[in-house]
């Protein structure tokens, strides 16, 4: 009977995830096939705490512990979609958090390199990517804002925080024609950008307003605000 129950609320939490990608993601115009593929291929409610994993495919982020979030999922998709990824690139990530988003990433590329701040979040996105057999994510603790350099070049990098200011101390690590995803504003509201790498230097493209919680270290906010 137990078993039955459980494999009944895979099944449901299955359609869920498949409406997700239908209603959340394509209807609103995200296009890329292999984000389209990954989102609805990775089982997201494992990302998140049991206790809320009813809502794991609603539109909206969610608490994962120590102030930080699981991304709203149309969030997920236009942050990667805008990344215009492929099989060979690397990646660079600031803000692991459950693993999610690395996930995603990483259907999509070679390797992802992703760094948290937060000690206890590590050991949580290291057994959900396990979970769910994701092998080509490498994830470090520390502050991502310096950390960036051991592993570079990189051919995408994403921040899944908030920055005060354009991340430039990234330029000198992505290779050329590289792309950054960044929210750039104060610790309450964002504007999303699209930088190209090119030649050192960033063409910057506004994607729109975000919320997300800030990053914090030696080229974010300062821890307390």
């Amino acid at each position: 009977m137990e078993k039955m129950m459980m494999d009944k609320n895979e099944a449901r939490l299955e359609v869920a995830r498949k409406e997700m990608v239908t209603h959340q993601l394509v209807a609103r115009g995200i296009s890329d096939q292999c984000i389209l593929r990954a989102m609805a291929t990775i089982p997201r409610h494992l990302f998140v705490p049991e206790r809320i994993r009813d809502a794991a495919y609603q539109d909206c982020p969610l608490p994962i512990g120590y102030d930080a979030t699981i991304s709203q999922p149309y969030i997920v998709a236009y942050m990667s979609e805008l990344l215009k990824l492929s099989k060979n690139d690397r990646v660079f990530e600031l803000g692991t958090g459950s693993g999610y988003q690395a996930a995603v990433l990483a259907f999509c590329t070679k390797e992802v390199i992703s760094v948290e701040r937060v000690p206890e979040l590590v050991p949580v996105a290291l057994g959900n990517l396990a979970a769910v057999g994701t092998t080509n994510v490498r994830v470090l603790e520390g502050d991502a804002t310096t950390l960036a350099a051991d592993y570079a070049p990189y051919d995408a990098a994403i921040l899944t925080a908030a920055s005060p200011a354009l991340p430039e101390y990234l330029y000198p690590y992505m290779n050329d024609g590289g792309r950054i995803v960044v929210p750039v504003g104060d610790m309450y509201v964002q504007e999303l950008f699209l930088i190209t790498v090119l030649q050192g230097k960033g063409r910057v493209e506004g994607k729109g307003g975000v919320r997300f919680v800030p990053v914090i270290g030696k080229h974010g906010f300062a821890e307390g605000g």
